[in-house]
């Protein structure tokens, strides 16, 4: 029988020590990484032939929407719901992403990416308590540019990928840098420009980036980074000369 050769870095509390373990799980045409994981969770017997504990990661969607399967596959950093076993070397190894804190084994703590929306204000400020009509009209180019960024999944690719996110870098990452061009180019999330152009001229923005480019070269959703980052660095400079010639 044809099989599958998975070599998954393990971690059983998020203050213990990885380790490493093997797996051979049954081939199908067209498997994926996430079909491979099941048949661990069915059948969590390792390659000495050990009952093991089955391996946690995390998943949902299924087909690259949601962004929770970002896990590192031989090397890179991706979804693994998008990764087909007939286009992956064996072994195939599985790694959690590390700019992340490990919970259990390939399963991550991403909460640093949706305290970073928070600060940066990601939203379009509304009073929800009337109604208040239809929106300003946004014409289709300005849709279509708009779309790209808003496609966003929050999958923590882009994160791992940057040499200047880490645990010793307040950088808010490229991330948080697309959605402050996203929500600023809204009529109505531009409300909030000012706020969000503070965050980027301060300690946690744009400075800290390294134009190192990996983050546009990893994002599943092919969303245009350097080119938000460019423009934001030229909206930021002008920004914070006018701030520096009102004072």
């Amino acid at each position: 029988m044809k099989t599958v050769h998975l070599k998954v870095k393990r971690q059983d509390r998020p203050d213990s020590l990885p380790y490493w373990e093997e797996f051979r799980v049954p081939y199908r045409p067209n498997m994926n990484v996430i079909s491979a994981l099941m048949e661990i969770q069915k059948h969590p017997v390792n390659t000495a032939g050990q009952q093991v504990r089955a391996v946690v990661w995390e998943y949902n969607c299924l087909e690259e929407v949601c962004g929770a399967c970002s896990m590192v596959i031989n090397g890179k950093v991706r979804q693994a719901c998008s990764a087909l076993i007939d286009k992956l070397q064996q072994p195939i190894v599985l790694e959690p992403m590390n700019t992340f804190p490990v919970e259990k084994d390939l399963a991550v703590d991403r909460s640093r990416m949706f305290e970073s929306l928070k600060m940066i204000k990601g939203w379009v400020p509304i009073d929800g308590t009337y109604a208040i009509g239809p929106g300003p009209r946004i014409s289709q180019s300005d849709q279509q540019e708009a779309y790209k960024f808003a496609t966003c999944m929050t999958c923590g690719c882009c994160a791992e990928a940057c040499p200047n996110v880490n645990d010793r870098s307040p950088y808010l990452g490229p991330q948080a840098m697309g959605q402050i061009k996203y929500f600023n180019s809204h009529p109505t999330g531009a409300m909030l420009k000012e706020q969000r152009l503070d965050m980027v001229i301060g300690s946690q923005g744009i400075v800290n980036c390294g134009n190192s480019q990996n983050c546009v070269q990893v994002c599943p959703k092919e969303i245009p980074l350097t080119k938000a980052l460019a423009e934001l660095n030229r909206e930021a400079n002008k920004y914070a000369l006018k701030r520096w010639f009102s004072n």
